[in-house]
C-alpha cells in the first residue's frame, strides 16, 4: 500500500541566507513519500538559483512575479498533488521526523483532524530555539484554539501545522489581499474547516524570528491595513461558527492588540478598533506589553503618551 503523498509548499521571496537550508529540511524528512515545491516569488536576489540546485533531487522550482506570500502559497497548492499539505516558509526549518510523527498521531484521531507540534523561535542557530508558546502545546477543538488565540496571542507558525489536503480544499484559497497575518487568516478557516487538532509532541518545527524586513516587522500603512482587514475576516469566521461571549471578547482583544501594537498611527483605524470592541462587548483589559522602564513611564504619563514619546523618538 502506498504511504499519503505530503505536499511540502515553500514560498520564496528574496531568501537567499536561508533557503537552501530549508529546503535541506524538507528532503530531510524520514515519511517516505513527499513532493517539495517552491515558488519563486520574483526574487531579486539568488534564491532562485540556489533553489534550482536541489531540481535534479526532486524539488520542484516554480518561478512567477513578485505577487506577494499568499499568491505563492496559492501556486504551490494549484499544483501540489498530496493528500497532506505542509507549508514551510523559506527560512523555517522542519526537524527530520515532524511529518512522520503528525501522520502518526492523525491515525489516532477523527478524520479531517489537523496535527500541530511544538515550535520554538531562533534567530541564527536552531539548537538555540526557544519554545514558548506552550499554551498552544495540546489538542484542541477548533474553536477552543481560536478563543485561545484571540484572547492571549498565543499562536501556532505556519509550518506547525500539517493539514489533511481534504480539510485545505473546504477552507479554500489564501487570501491574496492580505500580507501581515495572511496567516492568521487562513489558519482560521483551516481549523473552522477541521474537525480538530492533534497535537503531537514528537514533532518539531522552527521559526525564524526577528530578521531584519521580516513581514512580520512591517509596521507601514498596507500592514496595518491587511493586519485590521485580517482581524476583521476572522471576526467573521469565527461568529459564523460560534456567536458568543467568548468568541466576542476574543476577537475583542485582538482589536485591542491591534491598538496597543499601532498606536498611534493609523488614527482612522485605532477609532474603527475601539468601536469594534464596544459593539462586541469590551474585551479583557488587556496591558499594553512593556518593559519595567517603560511602564514605570506609563504609570506617570499614561501609556498613550509614551507610545507617542517612542514614535517621535523613531522619526
Amino acid at each position: 500500500m502506498t504511504e499519503p503523498c505530503v505536499s511540502i509548499l515553500i514560498p520564496c521571496h528574496n531568501a537567499e541566507p536561508w533557503i537552501a537550508a530549508t529546503i535541506e529540511s524538507a528532503l530531510a524528512q524520514t515519511w517516505p513519500n513527499t513532493e517539495i515545491i517552491v515558488v519563486d516569488d520574483g526574487s531579486t536576489d539568488d534564491s532562485a538559483a540556489i533553489a534550482s540546485r536541489s531540481i535534479d533531487r526532486g524539488v520542484r522550482v516554480v518561478m512567477q512575479s513578485n505577487r506577494g506570500a499568499s499568491a505563492a502559497r496559492n501556486a504551490a497548492l494549484a499544483q501540489a498533488r498530496g493528500d497532506f499539505i505542509q507549508f514551510l516558509d523559506a527560512d523555517d526549518l522542519l526537524s527530520p521526523t515532524k511529518i512522520a510523527a503528525q501522520i502518526s498521531s492523525l491515525a489516532n484521531h477523527p478524520a479531517n483532524s489537523v496535527a500541530s507540534c511544538a515550535w520554538g523561535r531562533f534567530a541564527g542557530d536552531p539548537a538555540q530555539a526557544r519554545f514558548i508558546d506552550a499554551a498552544v502545546f495540546r489538542d484542541f477543538s477548533p474553536m477552543d484554539f481560536l478563543v485561545l488565540a484571540g484572547t492571549t496571542g498565543a499562536m501556532m507558525h505556519p509550518a506547525a501545522w500539517l493539514v489533511p489536503r481534504t480539510v485545505a480544499d473546504r477552507a479554500g484559497r489564501w487570501n491574496e489581499s492580505l500580507s501581515l497575518n495572511d496567516d492568521g487568516e487562513y489558519f482560521c478557516r483551516v481549523l473552522l474547516a477541521s474537525t480538530g487538532i492533534a497535537f503531537c509532541d514528537e514533532a518539531r518545527t522552527y521559526y525564524r524570528s526577528a530578521q531584519t524586513g521580516s513581514l512580520s516587522q512591517r509596521r507601514h500603512e498596507a500592514a496595518r491595513r491587511s493586519q485590521f482587514k485580517s482581524i476583521e475576516l476572522c471576526e467573521q469566521h469565527m461568529l459564523a461558527a460560534e456567536n458568543s461571549a467568548r468568541t466576542r471578547r476574543a476577537v475583542a482583544n485582538q482589536y485591542q492588540r491591534f491598538i496597543y501594537d499601532f498606536f498611534p498611527r493609523s488614527p482612522e483605524l485605532i477609532r474603527k478598533a475601539a468601536n469594534r470592541i464596544a459593539r462586541l462587548g469590551g474585551s479583557s483589559q488587556l496591558k499594553p506589553a512593556m518593559g519595567p522602564r517603560t511602564a514605570a513611564l506609563a504609570r506617570w504619563l499614561g501609556w498613550k503618551n509614551v507610545w507617542r514619546l517612542k514614535q517621535l523618538a523613531h522619526r
